[in-house]
């Protein structure tokens, strides 16, 4: 079926129940364009110009798929994958509610930007282990990135969403949770790498139409 971008697609689904590789599920409303970040952390300088490269020396350009899920009443998780079928290259519990991530969704204003303060040469960018995590430039807190991906992680991400390229909705727990059902949102996004310090993840839209919705920043500070 045709779709009509990320917000259409999550306005249609309702309150529906999801089954495995379906999306919907109403539990975000998303985006308008989003402006930069205005306060916060030592990124804010890299960050003023979001429909274009981290850096304006940007030297590579690629697509990669981004899947936030997280339980409703839990913490937020961010995946990094090359594709929907692929390992995960990043993955690193946030430290920011799923319930709070969805108020960010709600007020059209969404960048999470995570800040390494490494002062290591010999790691790639993603390979980094402690990230200073800031939503729309307040800060959240501290995450550590995980080397392997819990049973869980690995069944939602390889087998649950294997088929979904991109959607959002809800999914039935492997078990019964205190912190309420699974909550996923997933999209192809532009991967830009500025730097071996700097990288940025812009959502594409379905439709090719309108600014990036969701971006993401990771950058190492030396």
């Amino acid at each position: 079926m045709e779709t009509k971008g990320l917000m259409s697609l999550l306005r249609q689904s309702g309150d529906k129940r999801k089954t495995k590789g379906s999306s919907g599920g109403g539990i975000f409303k998303m985006l308008k364009t989003i402006p930069m970040l205005s306060t916060g952390c030592k990124m804010v300088a890299l960050l003023g110009r979001p429909s274009r490269a981290l850096l304006l020396g940007a030297s590579t350009r690629a697509t990669t798929t981004v899947t936030l899920f997280g339980y409703r009443r839990g913490k937020l998780s961010l995946a990094i994958q090359e594709g929907p079928t692929c390992q995960p290259s990043f993955l690193i519990e946030l430290p920011l509610l799923t319930t709070a991530f969805h108020k960010e969704m709600d007020s059209g204003v969404v960048k999470i930007a995570l800040e390494s303060e490494s002062r290591s040469q010999r790691r790639k960018l993603l390979e980094e282990h402690v990230w200073a995590v800031y939503c729309n430039g307040r800060k959240s807190g501290y995450s550590i990135r995980r080397k392997h991906s819990s049973e869980e992680d690995w069944h939602l991400l390889m087998e649950l969403l294997r088929g979904v390229s991109m959607g959002a909705g809800v999914l039935p727990a492997l078990e019964e949770s205190p912190d309420g059902e699974m909550t996923y949102m997933r999209a192809r996004f532009e991967r830009v790498v500025g730097s071996k310090d700097s990288e940025a993840l812009y959502m594409v839209n379905p439709d090719g139409t309108g600014g990036p919705e969701l971006s993401i920043f990771l950058v190492r500070v030396k």
